[in-house]
């Protein structure tokens, strides 16, 4: 059996009342009235119902609303991405159905990055057949990995090299040769985006990353994979390298949005 219209519309008032009160310390109604144009007289009995459950105070003093330390229990159950792989998630997915090519969000994971979303099942062109998600991939010789280091901030990327140095996986040797792992990685700072070893299979593609920057700090990397045969060099360079530019400032500015 359907929901009632008027049962969902006073569940949307409600929530719609509670994400404004977030926003303030302190709210008069005279402010939850104009930034959720809601009636004062409705206003008024929903926060009187959110006072008795517990979510909401009036807070006589200073001459307003605000919500209590009981609204965490609405998020205690929320095991979901991180922000910024939830900001990526729609500009992502409009991207592959734009220009087929699929793309990866990744996270820092320890000494790796971690994938934590792909439009795979999006691309009709996507050069891997199984699914990337949770794939782990090494900082020095993948993109979304080369991406990170390169651009997070001098003493994380010291601390990272250290750390790598000392690694036993085969894949992180190359951070022995400091000298030569710095001048890669401030080349990929030159020319504002990373791409995957050569070396690395498959062979037969290649990957363009960037970093998703919010407050001068690597929230995440996103990258595009292609087919080498398929997409000339020039064209990378030319097209692909700035579209795959504009996502990662797209995404960046979602996550400001939503925080």
């Amino acid at each position: 059996m359907p929901l009632r219209t008027d049962t969902v519309e006073a569940a949307a008032r409600t929530l719609r009342l509670l994400e404004e009160l977030n926003r303030h310390r302190v709210a008069s109604l005279d402010t939850l009235h104009q930034a959720t144009a809601l009636p004062k007289s409705t206003l008024v009995r929903l926060l009187k119902s959110l006072g008795a459950l517990g979510y909401v105070a009036n807070d006589r003093r200073q001459g307003g609303y605000a919500i209590t330390s009981r609204v965490k229990s609405l998020s205690m159950g929320f095991r979901g991405d991180p922000l910024v792989v939830e900001a990526a998630r729609p500009w992502a997915i409009a991207f592959t159905r734009q220009h087929q090519w699929p793309v990866a969000i990744a996270v820092r994971d320890g000494l790796s990055v971690a994938i934590r979303f792909s439009t795979i099942p999006d691309s009709p062109v996507s050069p891997f057949q199984q699914a990337t998600v949770n794939s782990r991939l090494s900082l020095l010789g993948r993109a979304l990995g080369r991406a990170y280091i390169s651009f997070c901030p001098p003493r994380e990327r010291q601390h990272l090299l250290d750390m790598l140095a000392r690694s036993p996986e085969p894949e992180d040797a190359a951070a022995r040769d400091r000298a030569r792992t710095l001048a890669m990685l401030s080349a990929i700072r030159r020319q504002g985006h990373a791409e995957r070893d050569p070396l690395v299979e498959p062979r037969s593609s290649g990957t363009i990353a960037v970093p998703i920057v919010v407050d001068n700090k690597v929230l995440a990397t996103a990258g595009m994979s292609y087919f080498k045969s398929a997409v000339r060099p020039e064209e990378i360079a030319a097209r692909y390298v700035p579209l795959v530019a504009a996502l990662g400032r797209n995404i960046a500015t979602s996550v400001k949005a939503l925080r």
